[in-house]
């Protein structure tokens, strides 16, 4: 593990010099923004290893609380950009305060059954009940609507990240950190490389409406880079080169929905980000869109293919 953050800090190392040198030298305005763009997307990564390595060093405990404040600040922003109404404010309560506790601490204790089906089968027969008993009946079925996606998006979703460490995989026992890191890489590792091949050779708009910057020809090159870095770090994950490079793909086609599917909800809400929360990424489900759609693609195909 220690050569993988070895490897990981010496690459943010490269990066974080190339961008200084790039800044120096790109004197047109759309090279100072695309740099800046670069040196950004840098910066969220440090922070984003510093908090890897603090939940390595602290094992499990501390991973599930890192995801769920992450639930827990993406679930804030969804509702703040959707706003609900008072009637629905005993709904929006019992999702922050009883689902993502619930839901984390089934993580912790390893009960997989309740896990897969607390918000999916309880929280979403529940929320639309505790809305209606106020009586309120106007745009009921968009206002449950909302809440509903807002919690499975953010909470049941980003929950399957931390969930791989539920896995027990034969002949992979006490190494499933390294699922989750293998997830993690390729899920933000697609995001910047989709982004650097759509800026280098990007001309056809994959959904020019909903998010102009995604393109074809980033998405293909992007992706399928993401997808042999995947193959090329079998070795960390209990899957062969092959298996691993499909997971990779699986990932990377997942995480790309997930980008488009929130930045179609932001438009639609007129909003460019999520919030404010990480400099020049929005907010954190800006980070988490990607991550909300293939976690639990990998989850569910990794227990499907890999456990007894």
């Amino acid at each position: 593990m220690l050569i993988l953050f070895g490897g990981v800090v010496a690459i943010l190392l490269a990066g974080s010099i190339t961008g200084a040198v790039l800044k120096r030298r790109v004197t047109s305005e759309s090279g100072r923004a695309t740099v800046d763009n670069l040196n950004a997307r840098t910066k969220a990564w440090w922070g984003m290893v510093a908090i890897f390595a603090l939940a390595f060093a602290f094992g499990k405990p501390v991973t599930i609380v890192l995801f769920a404040l992450t639930s827990f600040y993406c679930l804030r922003e969804f509702v703040t950009l959707t706003p609900t109404r008072p009637a629905d404010h005993r709904a929006v309560a019992v999702a922050f305060y009883l689902f993502i506790p619930l839901q984390y601490w089934l993580v912790y204790i390893d009960w997989i059954s309740l896990f897969s089906m607390a918000i999916p089968v309880y929280a979403f027969l529940l929320l639309p009940v505790l809305s209606v008993l106020r009586g309120e009946t106007q745009n009921f079925l968009q206002r449950t609507a909302k809440i509903q996606w807002a919690l499975m998006l953010t909470v049941y979703c980003i929950s399957h990240a931390p969930a791989l460490l539920m896995l027990r995989i034969p002949g992979f026992e006490g190494q499933n950190f390294l699922l989750l890191f293998f997830l993690i890489t390729v899920v933000q590792l697609s995001d910047v490389l989709q982004y650097v091949f759509g800026k280098l050779f990007g001309k056809t708009k994959v959904a020019p409406i909903v998010s102009p910057s995604k393109t074809w020809e980033g998405l293909v090159g992007g992706g399928l880079s993401a997808t042999l870095i995947g193959a090329a770090l079998f070795w960390i994950t209990p899957f062969s080169p092959l298996q691993a490079g499909g997971m990779a793909l699986a990932i990377v086609v997942a995480g790309f929905c997930g980008g488009l599917v929130l930045s179609a909800i932001k438009r639609s809400m007129g909003a460019k980000d999520w919030g404010t929360m990480i400099e020049g990424h929005g907010g954190a489900l800006d980070r988490m869109d990607s991550v909300s759609y293939a976690a639990p693609i990998f989850f569910h195909l990794t227990n499907y293919f890999f456990t007894p």
